[in-house]
């Protein structure tokens, strides 16, 4: 029987990598010796809902984010840290881990931290291009460092390995193509379809532009889907909507208009990047400009630099340069092409099967 204890929280693409892996492991022990795992974060956090929807034990620990700069708030987080340290110390005592695996925010350290102290192997996943400041940390004591982008291994010098196996995606993302998505769309092969969308809270200004591109003449035949997030949807209720323009607070399945789109708009996060390389999608990337350390740039860097994505700033788009972009785009059936093309080359879609090769190495000491 092998055990794990996975962390990583905050956000979605924290904890949904690190659900997948944890999938991963239990179906490629689940056929052999067994495979028992839990997690560890705050139930009060987003980790709190979706752990315990995909079917694992959530561990409720204390933890909190550390200010950049000296502060009371400083204090009551290394506070937090080693309450949370002597929490997962406890639970690792009685859970008996043979490895411990993290994917990122701060509710990462406190398990990360007791695993090293005794002596368990600590086992990291890093999604993006610029890895962020838990994981940088903890890399220094990390027996393995798994990332979702290459040449990362000068971003964790200490680490005992660093793999690159790309970022872990769901099985449903492959099950969808070009044609197969529009004709469950319902979307006809001579209609141009524009899907944005900013993420779960959703994005000033991929909202305000696509609201504005609907009522420009240039794209009265465009169809355009836009997932308006949950932050900016009361913000929304005035503003007139076009008869081309579809609007949905949150859509359950991205992936489906990702494959189907002529052209997608959206942030570039990690797990976006890794579905739009899967896919094959035909991507305009607006990095968010307040990720932390800039790492979406780094992200949408990686397929710029291939040839497999338009890179525009946040404040280009709010400047109107976008609006050319896009009817260049459309207009252009071999640039759509080579964008997806080369957007393919980046995708990885062994992802999980090189995540548990990797691990098992580390469990056996190879």
């Amino acid at each position: 029987m092998k055990r794990f204890i996975v962390t990583g929280g905050g956000t979605s693409g924290h904890i949904n990598p690190a659900i997948t892996i944890a999938d991963a492991l239990m179906e490629h022990y689940g056929k052999t010796e067994g495979c028992e795992i839990i997690f560890t974060g705050r139930k009060a956090g987003l980790e709190g809902e979706l752990v315990p929807k995909a079917g694992y034990e959530l561990r409720d620990i204390v933890a909190k984010p550390f200010p950049m700069k000296p502060s009371i708030r400083m204090i009551k987080a290394l506070k937090a840290f080693f309450d949370g340290k002597a929490q997962c110390q406890k639970i690792i005592k009685e859970f008996k881990p043979d490895a411990v695996i993290g994917t990122g925010g701060y509710v990462c350290a406190p398990l990360l931290e007791a695993a090293s102290s005794m002596k368990i192997p600590v086992i990291i996943h890093e999604a993006n291009a610029f890895p962020g400041r838990a994981n940088r940390m903890m890399g220094k004591k990390a027996a393995l460092v798994l990332t979702g982008f290459p040449n990362q291994e000068k971003d964790f010098p200490k680490a005992g390995k660093v793999i690159c196996t790309g970022n872990p995606i769901r099985s449903i993302v492959l099950e969808h193509n070009y044609e197969s998505a529009r004709a469950e769309l319902g979307i006809s092969p001579d209609t141009k379809l524009v899907f944005a969308m900013g993420g779960s809270l959703g994005s000033k200004t991929i909202n305000d532009f696509i609201f504005e591109a609907a009522q420009r003449p240039e794209f009265k035949d465009v169809h355009f889907v836009l997932s308006t997030g949950k932050q900016q949807t009361e913000k929304l209720k005035d503003v007139t909507k076009s008869d081309n323009l579809e609007t949905y607070e949150y859509i359950n399945n991205p992936v489906l208009y990702l494959a189907g789109a002529d052209v997608a708009i959206t942030r570039s996060g990690a797990v976006t990047c890794a579905e739009a390389a899967a896919i094959g999608t035909c991507s305009v990337f607006i990095p968010y400009p307040y990720a932390a350390h800039d790492h979406q740039t780094y992200n949408a860097s990686a397929f710029a630099d291939v040839g497999g994505c338009v890179l525009m700033p946040d404040q280009s788009v709010v400047d109107g340069k976008l609006f050319g972009e896009l009817k260049a785009l459309l207009e252009d059936d071999d640039k759509r092409k080579s964008l997806r093309a080369n957007a393919k080359k980046l995708a990885i879609l062994d992802c999980d099967k090189r995540i548990v090769k990797a691990i098992e190495e580390v469990i056996k000491g190879e």
